[in-house]
């Protein structure tokens, strides 16, 4: 198991040397120049050159990447071009809301998927089999932004349940704020919960249909029982690979979501970076993002070595 972490762990620590390089040189090669940017077309040359020796912009490329990973292995992400605040309070402040709506997105995702796979793979061929897949497809086609707006237009408007839109921070309270944060996380977690219980009836499927579980069946066990104490938990690895999945792209990819509620989080903050050419911003984000997706890739994996000894052995 060790050799196994370790070997997880180097390739890890490879990809997000990697993914570094790709983020800095990626930005590096926008056109526009930040500098310009902030004091508009009629800035004077020399004034335009003390901006930039002042953002650090007159290095060399190679200068600027080993000034910036250097910085933030050092838990200093620089100092914001447009609010000129330094950029890891700005991304502290806005994970706060961002990682919470993530999770609490994903909680609510496996809380439904996890029932719902399971029963209609118990009920395979039956009516409530085709209801959940059926409803899954709907989850799965229907745009969470259009869904975001259609529960902002019954439980905040019509019902006035919830609050249309915004953050009333964690100082009011977790009540108060996890109450501010449910609709969009309801509006993340419904299309990954279709996707989730699809998986998972038809990873249960192609399980259920193993010689070891017919042998069961042999012995005496019914198709409950076989499923709950053989099936699942070796049906558990492509659900893991999903789940892994789920959580990177609600982290990273609620920026239309956060915008229709008007949450101050880290999509707002890239989105605003972006049309802003701050891209000190943009790159610290991205790459703290990219390196979530990675971490949660690495857990996925070991979860993979705990669920199925048989894969520690293989590498």
């Amino acid at each position: 198991m060790l050799r196994y972490f370790l070997k997880r762990l180097l390739s890890l620590a490879l990809s997000l040397i990697v993914a570094s390089w790709v983020i800095f040189l990626a930005l590096e090669v926008v056109p526009g120049d930040p500098a310009a940017y902030m004091l508009g077309i009629n800035a004077q040359e020399d004034t335009l050159a003390a901006l930039r020796d002042q953002l650090g912009l007159n290095g060399s490329v190679v200068e600027r990447y080993f000034a910036w990973a250097g910085g933030m292995l050092h838990g200093d992400f620089g100092i914001s071009y447009t609010y000129r605040t330094p950029v890891a309070e700005m991304i502290g402040e806005r994970l706060w809301i961002s990682l919470p709506l993530a999770l609490y997105a994903l909680v609510l995702s496996t809380l439904i998927a996890f029932p719902a796979g399971i029963w209609a793979a118990s009920k395979r061929g039956s009516a409530a089999d085709l209801t959940v897949m059926g409803v899954t497809q709907l989850g799965v086609a229907i745009p969470n932004f259009w869904f975001a707006m259609l529960m902002v237009l019954v439980f905040a408007i019509n019902l006035r349940w919830f609050s249309a839109g915004g953050f009333v921070g964690w100082d009011a309270g977790v009540p108060a704020a996890l109450k501010s944060l449910t609709l969009p996380a309801v509006a993340l977690a419904l299309p990954q919960a279709s996707i989730l219980a699809r998986v998972m009836r038809s990873s249960l499927l192609d399980t259920l249909s193993e010689d070891y579980i017919r042998t069961a069946r042999a012995k005496g066990l019914s198709r409950g029982q076989a499923l709950w104490r053989h099936a699942l938990r070796n049906a558990l690895i492509p659900v893991l690979t999903i789940i892994g999945l789920q959580f990177s792209f609600l982290l990273a990819g609620a920026i239309i979501i956060e915008n229709v509620f008007f949450l101050p989080g880290l999509g707002r903050l890239v989105f605003q970076s972006i049309s802003a050419r701050d891209l000190i911003v943009v790159e610290s984000v991205v790459m703290l993002l990219v390196f979530a997706v990675i971490v949660v890739n690495f857990a996925v994996d070991m979860a993979y070595a705990v669920v199925d000894p048989r894969l520690r052995r293989r590498r």
